[in-house]
């Protein structure tokens, strides 16, 4: 089948709008998927700074969501035609950390989400010469009209739902939401600092407010401190005289958690002189050198981990986090702007200037 795709060729030029050809139909445990709306990632725009580790030309996306289509049966394959999905991460589904709930952990993570897809897999996607693209990114590639998926990557929503908006629900907000609610198990009397209110942070604040916890919010853009805040967040900009000091007065001795989405070293450090005795900070941005820890950053009991995909059973947290969208206590939705699919450079423009917090791309419905 024929279907348009943003395509990415070179990691400096601009993604082009193509037509490209699907070649196959879905195999037992996949789906097609007719993607109503897909959001635009910080890591699909590190693909152009990966230094020639992401494969090329790649059709990028994978926070797609949209109606399934097609199904190829199995049977693992619950999802039938017609069912809406919001679509997350790849996992092999058979491996120690698959086995025991913890698919973001998955011993083939790598290989399936970033650099190549499944090694059995035949290439899914042409360009118009016929020539093949990378494998599916993310088991996605949702930067397009239809995806080709396991089902494993699916999550079934309800289809009263505004399906074209719920994409960043299978990895950005997922991954926010996912650490205060997952990894930190935070609650009411607790304590936390977001570092960074982009979308994951602000995701975060969401959860945390929802969650009943205490949260403080630090950026160095006062309209990202203006959204914290509306969502519950103390707001405290980056430069701060004293930042370490004033969250340990905020929080009555200091945070019981600290996630930092930034990967800035100063605000690392930062984040750990913020932290009471036993504190955790949790790391969700790759870092791309050794991390310089200052001393004392470690004492008393503190720890830091990274954390990935928010510690998240897709399955499980999106459902969730639906549920607290219907109850007004997890407004996702007013963190997004919507695109044409064809204004995918639009939305990447915006997303690199902090215009906008999550872009979602809208492909056109109903062309094959």
């Amino acid at each position: 089948m024929r279907l348009q795709a943003a395509v990415l060729r070179s990691y400096e030029d601009p993604f082009t709008i193509e037509e490209v050809t699907l070649r196959a139909e879905p195999a037992a445990g996949e789906i097609l998927v007719e993607i109503a709306g897909c959001g635009m990632c910080r890591t699909d725009l590190a693909v152009r700074r990966s230094a020639g580790r992401s494969p090329l030309p790649v059709v990028l996306g994978h926070e797609g969501a949209g109606v399934v289509v097609g199904t190829g049966g199995g049977p693992d394959t619950a999802i039938r035609v017609g069912d809406h999905v919001v679509l997350s991460f790849d996992s092999c589904g058979h491996c120690r950390n698959c086995r025991g709930a913890a698919p973001a952990y998955c011993d083939s993570f790598a290989s399936l989400n970033l650099f190549g897809g499944r090694e059995e897999d035949e290439p899914r996607l042409t360009d118009a010469a016929g020539k093949a693209l990378a494998p599916r990114w993310f088991g996605q590639s949702s930067f397009a009209t239809y995806a080709l998926v396991p089902a494993r990557n699916a999550v079934r929503v309800d289809p009263a739902l505004p399906i074209e908006l719920l994409g960043p629900l299978g990895c950005g907000f997922l991954t926010g939401a996912g650490a205060v609610l997952n990894s930190f198990g935070a609650g009411p009397g607790d304590t936390l600092a977001v570092f960074g209110a982009g979308s994951v942070g602000l995701a975060a604040v969401m959860a945390a407010t929802a969650a009943g916890a205490l949260t403080v919010a630090v950026d160095r853009h006062p309209r990202r401190l203006a959204l914290a805040e509306r969502f519950g967040a103390i707001p405290l900009l980056a430069t701060t005289p004293g930042l370490p000091e004033r969250i340990r007065r905020l929080t009555d001795g200091g945070a019981q958690y600290a996630l930092d989405t930034t990967a800035s070293y100063p605000l690392i450090n930062d984040a750990l002189r913020a932290l009471r005795p036993t504190g955790s900070l949790g790391l969700v941005a790759r870092l791309p050198t050794a991390l310089p820890l200052e001393p004392g950053t470690l004492d008393r009991g503190r720890s830091i981990r990274h954390i990935c995909e928010g510690d998240a059973v897709p399955g499980l947290l999106i459902p969730r986090l639906t549920g607290l969208w219907q109850a007004g206590r997890f407004p996702f939705d007013r963190l997004i702007r919507t695109y044409p699919l064809t204004d995918v450079n639009e939305a990447e423009r915006d997303c690199e200037a902090g215009r906008v917090v999550k872009p979602v791309l809208l492909p056109e419905r109903g062309s094959r």
